[in-house]
């Protein structure tokens, strides 16, 4: 069996909830009964012997970490360092620095201490001590009656995506935190840069493909081909360095999402409340409805006589702010590819835009765009089509995440080749979602979401070749 999952998001409490630990409860359940099935089929018991799960990216949460803001060590949080400060440390920043690699690790500590419950769930998976099988009998039929237990080991494999991709960063002190990680989650990754890339879309892309022996060894023998998906988000991916290096999402993500409710706290006349529930900003879906959740909190906090007209105004300065800064630190400003329209180009209209009108304004923008968009308008099954697996028909099934919009999309139909298929990972996470019925009146729905994919090899689950799960609950 052969279990993919991604976009977990666990993260260390400062910029919002992670998904529960009976989500990892209800997962390890879910595989102990896909285990017995495949081991027990019709007349036959034969209990299967291997068990993969890759995790496909953006499991741990490092970006979204308001830990970066501040100098390593700093747990008093009085005052978020500076460019051009001798303590200031970003996932940007020089990975040669002592300070970087001392960061890094304060924030994986702090969300392994976080999620401990979760990851002590797949440490038991990953030691044999959650799956069990009866022993057989003398003429190979379960045995019920007997003490004699057979355990199953669960073998997880890290690949890294955009919000955990400093674990793909090479050198002794990120070794040392990898083998934190490997210990916390039951990992069976060596302590090396936790691969990406297992083959190139495109073979003039100047990185290496990583080797990755035991992913790879799975990949042929389910006939799959995964990877997290950020090298189609160029906002989130850098094709001209590859994955070992900062994107612009890096930036916007530390220097306004997270800045903007540890700023707010500082506030007089703040309710904390308020600056507390925007941490949650990263969680809204869809995307583009982030103004609308913005000024419903807003909204919710003047219906209370908490927050006046004034207020919201300096609130919206204080956004504005941010964002002017963002767009001059020197990252940015470096980015910006001059006599061409790019990312930067987009990123600057849309802030200057925002700068000029209020958020009740952004809300009419955000309302227009809300009635031509559905989730499926950011599907990267187009892209799976170019997939060189794909192409040559050593893969039938296409696996990425990143989108966090589960999906099943059938490719092709080969008499040959078999039917080719295209998934998403979807996510274990948290979601804010906008309601449909008059989107206007800002109200969001709270539910969590969790995605999994399952392959079979010929004969461990009858003729089944996969199931894919996806369920939200509240």
């Amino acid at each position: 069996m052969l279990v993919l999952i991604s976009d977990l998001h666990l993260g260390d409490g400062t910029t919002g909830s992670s998904i529960p630990t009976s989500a990892f409860q209800l997962f390890a359940k879910r595989l102990r009964l896909d285990a017995h099935f495949a081991s027990a089929q019709g007349e036959r018991y034969r209990p299967i012997e291997e068990l993969d799960v890759i995790l496909l990216g953006d499991i741990l949460e490092v970006l979204h970490s308001n830990r970066w803001l501040y100098a390593v060590g700093d747990e008093t949080r009085a005052r978020m360092t500076r460019p051009g400060e001798s303590d200031y440390i970003r996932p940007w920043s020089d990975p040669t620095d002592p300070k970087y690699a001392a960061k890094l690790l304060e924030v994986t500590r702090a969300i392994l201490e976080a999620n401990k419950d979760s990851f002590e769930i797949m440490r038991k998976l990953a030691s044999g001590e959650a799956i069990e099988f009866d022993a057989p009998d003398e003429h190979g039929n379960r045995d019920r009656n007997s003490d004699k237990k057979i355990p199953l080991k669960v073998r997880f494999h890290y690949m890294v995506g955009n919000h955990d991709w400093y674990y793909y960063l090479k050198g002794g002190s990120f070794d040392v935190i990898r083998r934190e990680i490997i210990q916390a989650l039951g990992l069976s990754n060596l302590p090396e840069p936790f691969p990406f890339d297992l083959r190139k879309m495109d073979k003039n892309f100047p990185w290496e493909e990583d080797s990755a022996p035991a992913i790879r060894k799975l990949f042929e023998e389910y006939r799959v081909f995964a990877r997290h998906g950020d090298l189609h988000d160029k906002f989130n991916f850098n094709r001209e360095r590859g994955r070992g290096y900062p994107t612009l999402g890096d930036l916007l993500g530390v220097e306004v999402i997270n800045k903007y409710p540890e700023v707010l706290k500082t506030m007089p006349g703040i309710d904390p409340l308020f600056a507390q529930n925007l941490s949650e900003i990263a969680n809204v879906r869809p995307g583009f409805a982030t103004p609308l959740w913005v000024n419903a909190q807003l909204r919710s906090l003047a219906e209370q006589n908490l927050m006046d007209a004034i207020t919201v105004n300096e609130l919206k300065k204080v956004w504005d702010t941010l964002a002017a800064e963002f767009l001059e630190l020197d990252f940015v400003k470096q980015a910006n590819k001059k006599f061409r329209i790019d990312t930067v180009d987009a990123l600057q209209a849309g802030i200057k835009l925002s700068s000029l009108v209020s958020f009740e304004t952004i809300d009419k923008l955000t309302l227009k765009l809300q009635g031509g968009k559905k989730r499926g308008d950011i599907s990267f099954a187009k892209h799976a089509l170019l997939e060189p697996s794909f192409l040559d028909g050593s893969a039938r099934y296409i696996v990425y995440g990143h989108t966090h919009f589960p999906e099943t999309i059938a490719l092709e139909n080969n008499i040959t080749r078999g039917d080719q298929i295209y998934f998403n990972s979807g996510t274990w996470h948290a979601y804010f979602d906008l309601a449909r019925k008059n989107p206007s009146e800002k109200k969001f729905v709270p539910y969590k979401g969790m995605t999994y994919i399952t392959f079979y090899k010929d004969g461990e689950r009858d003729d089944r070749r996969f199931e894919a799960w996806s369920g939200m609950y509240a």
